[in-house]
């Protein structure tokens, strides 16, 4: 995963925004993730759900929220794409990820991201942001949330499960964000918006799929 492979990625022509809306699979897909991938990705899939509809949940305070998903998500495997899926970079879906049990940091952002729009957390809220980790020396990928535009995000992280203060993250160099409507190069925690997402060609790729697995 070379952070000068993903930007070449940022060529392709725009395709409109799609935001997934997972909850209540119906029971033909419940039945192929059963017999595909067993009992335990099925419940895993059911608690994903049930995550997502939980009432006192979709009343409870963001933070509430940013807690109960990033630790949901942790509980998953990491593993490389090269194990999973037999290939360099692959961005899953989160039904993917959990039909699996394992994923790397890319799989972890966007299910968490994917999952807190679903429980009513702006878009504007939320960026999947690709930094360089020094502890690793290496490309890595988390979720930054915002409380308000001006605010310092906070850290969502399949590496330190603690959510912190971005300015607390001295480990993480910011390299670029996006959600599902903006691109920013990030020299600072604001960054500079340079266009949409759909320039990303994983980005792409993963939206695709989502519709697929809508029907």
């Amino acid at each position: 995963m070379l952070i000068r492979a993903v930007l070449l990625c940022l060529l392709l022509l725009p395709m409109g925004w799609l935001m997934a809306a997972y909850s209540g699979f119906s029971s033909v897909v419940l039945q192929r993730v059963e017999s595909q991938y067993g009992a335990a990705a099925k419940r895993r899939v059911l608690d994903w759900e049930g995550l997502m509809t939980d009432s006192t949940l979709l009343k409870a305070q963001e933070s509430t929220k940013l807690r109960a998903v990033n630790d949901f998500f942790n509980k998953v495997r990491w593993l490389d794409d090269l194990t999973v899926w037999g290939k360099n970079d692959y961005w899953a879906t989160p039904l993917e990820f959990l039909e699996r049990n394992a994923g790397d940091c890319e799989d972890f952002s966007i299910a968490k991201y994917f999952t807190l729009r679903e429980l009513g957390v702006p878009e504007s809220k939320l960026r999947i942001m690709y930094v360089k980790a020094l502890a690793y020396n290496q490309a890595h990928m988390v979720l930054l949330y915002y409380a308000s535009p001006s605010a310092m995000p906070v850290v969502l992280d399949n590496i330190n499960p603690k959510i912190e203060p971005a300015s607390k993250r001295t480990d993480l160099v910011p390299v670029y964000s996006f959600n599902g409507s903006g691109l920013w190069l990030n020299n600072s925690p604001a960054g500079q918006k340079v266009g949409t997402s759909d320039r990303i060609g994983p980005w792409r790729d993963l939206l695709a799929r989502l519709q697929q697995e809508r029907r």
